[in-house]
């Protein structure tokens, strides 16, 4: 989720001293930086993490294939509001 409807009055965090961080995973590539291949570098490091085990995904539950009953499975653990973890819809 990156775009909002509305400005986003940051004011309201000031008081807490929260800070605001907007991180977007493209920017090198959309703004075809001379760096650009660092991207390919930082995703590939993470696989390997990944398959070492040091990292764990956040995936919690995994519904294949898109459909509409696994959509509405889907659907509903979201709007439980108890869910931890991504919800991963996959292959159709």
């Amino acid at each position: 989720m990156g775009e909002t409807e509305q400005p986003l009055n940051l004011t309201l965090l000031k008081n807490k001293s929260v800070t605001f961080v907007w991180e977007l995973m493209f920017t090198r590539s959309m703004f075809q930086t001379a760096d650009m291949i660092e991207q390919h570098h930082l995703l590939d490091e993470v696989a390997q993490l990944i398959a070492a085990g040091t990292l764990r995904s956040t995936l919690a539950e995994r519904f294949s294939p898109i459909n509409a009953a696994n959509l509405r499975k889907a659907h509903a653990i979201l709007e439980a509001g108890s869910t931890v973890g991504k919800v991963v819809l996959e292959y159709f």
